[in-house]
C-alpha cells in the first residue's frame, strides 16, 4: 500500500494523516506550498530574535543603533584599508577593471566593496625543475640518443603586475612548463657531453633565451633572471656504465695530454738545435767573407805598392817570404862579397834567447 495513500491508516510505520513513510511529512514554508518565501515574515522574526537578544528584552535604544552603526564602520574601514608588503605591489580593480596606477609599498585605502585588491610579489623567486621534484622528472633525451637527468633551477620576478594577474590565470605554473619544454629542446639539439661538461653555460644561456620569447608571447608579465644548472647526470639504472666511460675519456685526454707535452719538448728542443746551427752557419759565413775581403785588401794594396816600384816590392816580398820560412831553422847570415869586414858571420841562434826550463812535474823527486 502507498505511504500517502489517504485512505490506510498512515503508511507501513503508522502515520497518518500527510505524514511520510518515516512518521512525518515535509515541511515548506509558512505560506502556500511551492510559493516564494514571505520576506517581510523574515524580517519580522528577525527583528523578534534581536529584540530578544538585547538587554531589557524591549525596543532597541538609539545608543544600540550607534553601537551597531559604529561596528558597520569599523568593519568597513578593516576592509577599506590595506598594506602592501615591502616585496609586492598591488593593483586595484573597479567593478572588476584593473587601475592603471599601482600600488607601492605601504598603507592604502580603497572604496570597498566596489573597488578591490590584488597584489603581486616583485622580489626575485626561484623555482626548481627535474632531479626528481614535484615539478617534473628532469629525464630528457640528447641529441647523440643519450637520456639524461637534468635538474636546474629558473630564477625570475614579476615585470608586469597587471599582466601577471590579469592575463594569465596560471603564471608560475606556466613558467614551470615552459621551462622545461625549453631545457628539453636545448639538450636534444646537443650531445649528452655539453650538458654533462663542455657547455652548460652555454646551454643555460639557450634555454633563457627560449623561455623569456615564450613567456612574452603568452603576456604572462615575468622576467627570467638566470638559469642554473644544478646536476646532470645520467640514470641511474647506467650510472655505472656511465663512469667507465667517464673514466676511459678521462685517462684518453690525460695521455694525449701527455703525448702533446712530449711533442712540444722535443720540438723545442731541435727548434733550438736548428736555432743554433743556423747562427753557426751565419759567423762562418760572416768570418769567411771577412777573412776574404781582407785578403783581397791587402793584395790590392801590395799589387798598388809594386806597381809604384816594381824592383823594391819585389825584393821586399822575397826578403819577408825568406824570413817566413826561414823563422824556425838554424841559420848564420854571411856576408856576401865584403867579407873582409870585422863580423863575416852572425850565429843568430846563439843571439836568441833561451826559453825558461819547464818546470818539473812530480812534488815527490
Amino acid at each position: 500500500m502507498p505511504w500517502n495513500d489517504k485512505s490506510g491508516g498512515g503508511g507501513p510505520w503508522g502515520g497518518g494523516g500527510n505524514q511520510g513513510p518515516w512518521g512525518q511529512g515535509p515541511k515548506g514554508p509558512s505560506g502556500p506550498q511551492g510559493s516564494p518565501p514571505d520576506l517581510e515574515d523574515i524580517i519580522r522574526r528577525g527583528q523578534d530574535r534581536l529584540r530578544r537578544a538585547l538587554p531589557g528584552g524591549g525596543g532597541a535604544s538609539p545608543a544600540v543603533f550607534g553601537l551597531i552603526a559604529l561596528a558597520l564602520v569599523v568593519l568597513w574601514a578593516f576592509k577599506a584599508i590595506y598594506t602592501v608588503q615591502p616585496d609586492e605591489v598591488a593593483v586595484e580593480l573597479r567593478f572588476g577593471k584593473p587601475k592603471a596606477e599601482l600600488s607601492q609599498p605601504g598603507l592604502h585605502f580603497h572604496w570597498w566593496p566596489i573597488e578591490t585588491v590584488e597584489t603581486a610579489k616583485i622580489s626575485e623567486q626561484l623555482v626548481s625543475i627535474g632531479g626528481g621534484s614535484a615539478s617534473g622528472s628532469g629525464l630528457m633525451l640528447s641529441g647523440d640518443q643519450n637520456i639524461v637527468n637534468v635538474q636546474f633551477s629558473v630564477a625570475y620576478q614579476v615585470s608586469d603586475p597587471r599582466a601577471y594577474l590579469f592575463d594569465v590565470s596560471d603564471p608560475d605554473g606556466m613558467l614551470t612548463q615552459v621551462a622545461e619544454s625549453a631545457m628539453r629542446e636545448a639538450v636534444g639539439r646537443r650531445p649528452a657531453q655539453d650538458i654533462f661538461r663542455d657547455d652548460r653555460q652555454g646551454i643555460a644561456a639557450s634555454v633563457r633565451e627560449i623561455i623569456q620569447t615564450t613567456l612574452d608571447g603568452y603576456k604572462a608579465g615575468l622576467q627570467v633572471n638566470a638559469i642554473s644548472i644544478e646536476d646532470a647526470a645520467p640514470p641511474r639504472e647506467v650510472a655505472d656504465a656511465f663512469d667507465e666511460v667517464q673514466r676511459a675519456e678521462q685517462d684518453e685526454d690525460k695521455f694525449v695530454e701527455q703525448a702533446n707535452q712530449y711533442s712540444n719538448q722535443k720540438l723545442g728542443q731541435a727548434r733550438g738545435e736548428a736555432a743554433q746551427v743556423r747562427e753557426d752557419a751565419a759567423a762562418y759565413k760572416n768570418r769567411v767573407v771577412q777573412e776574404a775581403e781582407g785578403e783581397a785588401q791587402r793584395f790590392i794594396s801590395v799589387y798598388n805598392e809594386y806597381a809604384k816600384a816594381p824592383d823594391v816590392t819585389r825584393k821586399r816580398l822575397y826578403l819577408e817570404t825568406m824570413e817566413r820560412v826561414l823563422k824556425d831553422s838554424n841559420k848564420v847570415v854571411v856576408e856576401q862579397g865584403n867579407g873582409q869586414g870585422v863580423l863575416p858571420y852572425l850565429p843568430l841562434p846563439a843571439l836568441q834567447p833561451k826559453a825558461p826550463p819547464a818546470p818539473v812535474l812530480g812534488g815527490n823527486q
